[in-house]
């Protein structure tokens, strides 16, 4: 028979599960990865057209219309757009800083994965992956990593 070894919680994996924990939290606290996805979308659409309509969001995020219908209702309950059905979307101020901020992570870390070198598609659906999940330390960090980096003229890291 086998000895039961007793298992002895470590820092690291201590760490790890809070760290779990931790973002399960949040997630169930406020706006969700998908919500993020939406607003990060009518965000672009916006800025690339002027406008953005359900059959556009359907296409970029490959929903179907009625999906994008129920969660454009639930943005529009949390206050993050203004949406009436066959009217038009548009982002409330809280749902264009939300949107800012997710657009600026994302570019934050598709920088950082080219200057590692990442290639352009490569850096940016790695970021859009990564980009719900950075905390604001970790992407001050980066910043402040890519602003050493462009300084010391080392901005492509690619030994090719």
């Amino acid at each position: 028979m086998a000895k039961k070894v007793k298992a002895r919680p470590d820092a690291q994996h201590g760490n790890r599960l809070e760290s779990i924990r931790d973002a399960h939290n949040a997630q169930k606290m406020g706006r969700t990865t998908r919500m993020e996805d939406y607003l990060e979308v009518i965000y672009e659409l916006i800025n690339q057209k002027g406008y953005a309509t359900t059959v556009d969001i359907s296409s970029y995020l490959n929903v179907s219309s009625p999906s994008v219908t129920k969660m454009l209702q639930r943005l529009n309950e949390s206050g993050h757009v203004n949406y009436e059905k066959y009217r038009g979307i548009s982002l409330t101020e809280s749902g264009t800083a939300v949107a800012k901020n997710i657009h600026d992570r994302h570019g934050v870390l598709a920088e950082f994965l080219r200057i590692i070198g990442v290639d352009e598609d490569t850096a940016n659906r790695d970021a859009e992956g990564i980009e719900h999940h950075l905390h604001p330390e970790t992407l001050k960090k980066l910043e402040e990593f890519i602003r050493l980096v462009k300084s010391q003229g080392l901005g492509g890291l690619n030994a090719g």
